[in-house]
């Protein structure tokens, strides 16, 4: 079987025109997956210093977020009912808090994305008594003009199924 020299360019260009799209679509990823450990990075802080205003920011600002949190009620519909939430969570701590995310993995297409990690709140209540909670994280992001911001979000931590309590200090 011959091959003509056109035959052979235009197989060059189409095996090139996929080599570039390969190395492209890694190389969106790769950023993508960094803008997206900056936002849960931002999240953290936030609560940490107790703004509200600012863990909002990365979640879509409208009635399309929907997140199960372990805290009453089971799911916010809507980012207003989600940031009362927050704001009831935070309010439920006596001075500062820590706030730290571990074993994050975050994967994304350029369009959408998820994250899990692990979280860990610790602080003194209103009433004196310590609070340090272990939560799973998972968020479902999506690009929005140009910029990542969390969807949906599932807050859970595992159950003893002998005690029917949830285990709030869990360790892997």
């Amino acid at each position: 079987m011959s091959v003509n020299k056109q035959g052979i360019n235009v197989i060059s260009v189409a095996i090139l025109l996929a080599f570039c799209a390969v190395a492209f679509h890694a190389q969106a990823n790769e950023s993508d997956e960094a803008e997206i450990k900056v936002l849960e990075a931002n999240v953290a802080t936030s609560a940490q210093a107790k703004d509200v205003d600012a863990v909002m920011k990365n979640f879509v600002p409208d009635e399309t977020l929907i997140v199960f949190d372990v805290i009453p009620p089971r799911q916010c519909v809507g980012a207003d009912s989600f940031k009362k939430n927050w704001q009831g969570f935070l309010d439920g701590f006596k001075g500062p808090v820590t706030v730290e995310n571990s074993d994050l993995q975050v994967f994304a297409d350029g369009k959408l994305a998820y994250a899990h990690y692990i979280q860990h709140f610790a602080g003194t209540g209103k009433d004196g008594k310590p609070i340090d909670i272990t939560f799973r994280m998972t968020d479902v992001l999506r690009k929005i003009g140009g910029k990542w911001l969390i969807v949906h979000e599932h807050v859970s931590v595992p159950v003893d199924i002998a005690s029917g309590k949830a285990d709030l200090s869990s360790k892997p």
